[in-house]
């Protein structure tokens, strides 16, 4: 898929196929072209170039055929401030073509999974942050749709919101549904037990599951030693490591074989801990920008 602002290819050879019952973790620097794949999925934009198909209908061709298959829970909160949650969650839940009845069960249901039963009647404007973004994950939710895309759906929330967000959309690819997450946040992802699709300049250049995308980076082992005897570290190890302060950062693709030679060589440390590597190592070692780096590459294009 291929999609350009004036010289900026937002999307680039866009490449991604999601299974039903599977979580996928989109994840890339700001920038990267995350959102406009959403954006074309969910038809805000058309792309310049490639094929985009939902459930087997080709999206680009009939679009209107295909709109009620997906769910969308976008960055920014959507829902009209002015309107209650339930009524919001009415309009859509129409949307998504259920009738009366069937939208009632639906908003009862969810306001159960999210809580949300104590703000139904209450406008969109005046709850709070956290119970924003989970009635905005209950309007993409609504229609039990095949396909949900949720960007970022956990954006500043609270634990007891990103913990209730995270059981239902282990509940709906449980049932079925197809996800795509967008986060950088690395530990959602591991707790979706999620597959991973590392965008950079808008195409997907690693794909997999966390293990073995994380599988050959290094850890950083961080030692302590008494102070009253100068650390001898071995001259192997030596080569890898650091010292800032009281302590030493050892570079290590074993951390458990480096710390047994440290001991066989007579250099027991009083601390140790262990950072694993997480979502910054494998941009790094992609070759991409950090997730914090603020990188426009297309009027903000995600």
């Amino acid at each position: 898929m291929v999609k350009c602002y004036g010289r900026i290819r937002a999307l680039d050879g866009f490449d991604l196929e999601v299974g039903a019952g599977e979580v996928t973790g989109l994840i890339g620097h700001n920038g990267a072209g995350k959102t406009t794949f959403v954006e074309v999925v969910t038809q805000l934009v058309r792309p310049d170039a490639g094929e985009l198909r939902i459930c087997g209908s080709d999206a680009l061709r009939g679009p209107r055929s295909v709109r009620e298959m997906v769910g969308v829970c976008p960055q920014e909160i959507s829902l009209y401030r002015t309107a209650t949650v339930r009524d919001n969650l009415r309009l859509f839940g129409a949307l998504a073509g259920l009738r009366r009845a069937a939208r009632h069960e639906a908003i009862r249901r969810l306001a159960t999974e999210l809580m949300l039963e104590s703000v139904l009647d209450r406008p969109v404007g005046l709850i709070s942050g956290g119970q924003q973004r989970r009635a905005q994950a209950a309007s993409a939710m609504i229609g039990n749709p095949p396909l949900l895309l949720l960007d970022e759906p956990t954006a500043g929330a609270d634990p007891q919101t990103r913990a209730a967000l995270l059981r239902s959309v282990r509940a709906r690819a449980e049932a079925g549904a197809a996800v795509v997450y967008t986060t950088h946040y690395l530990p959602e992802l591991t707790d979706l037990a999620a597959t991973l699709a590392v965008v950079r300049r808008g195409r997907v250049v690693a794909r997999g599951e966390q293990s073995s995308l994380l599988h050959g980076l290094p850890s950083t082992v961080r030692l302590r030693f008494d102070t009253s005897r100068p650390a001898r570290l071995p001259p192997e190890l030596a080569r890898r490591a650091v010292r800032e302060n009281d302590e030493w950062h050892l570079t290590s693709l074993d951390p458990p074989a480096d710390l047994a030679a440290l001991v066989a060589a007579g250099c027991s440390p009083t601390f140790v801990d262990v950072d694993r590597p997480g979502l910054d190592h494998l941009f790094e070692a992609l070759g991409a920008p950090p997730a914090g780096n603020h990188q426009e590459e297309a009027r903000d294009a995600g």
